[in-house]
C-alpha cells in the first residue's frame, strides 16, 4: 500500500482533480478509518523489517564460515 493510497484511498494518476468538492465524513468514522490503516502499514513494515533481517542474518553466517 503506497502513503498517497494511504492517506487519499486511491491511487495517484497524473490529471487528477484533488480539489473536487466531496462529502465531509464523520471525524468519528475518520479516526477509526486512518487506525485500521496505520494498523495494515505496521503489519505490513514489520513483515518487511522480519524479511529483511533473514536476509542479513543470512550473509552473515555465509560470511562467517
Amino acid at each position: 500500500m503506497s502513503l498517497f493510497m494511504a492517506n487519499y484511498r486511491r491511487e495517484l494518476r497524473m490529471g487528477a482533480n484533488i480539489k473536487k468538492k466531496g462529502k465531509v465524513e464523520k471525524v468519528t468514522g475518520f479516526t477509526e478509518r486512518m487506525k485500521k490503516i496505520q494498523e495494515e502499514i505496521g503489519a505490513a513494515l514489520r513483515k518487511a523489517q522480519e524479511k529483511t533481517k533473514q536476509q542479513v542474518d543470512r550473509g552473515k553466517k555465509e560470511r562467517e564460515e
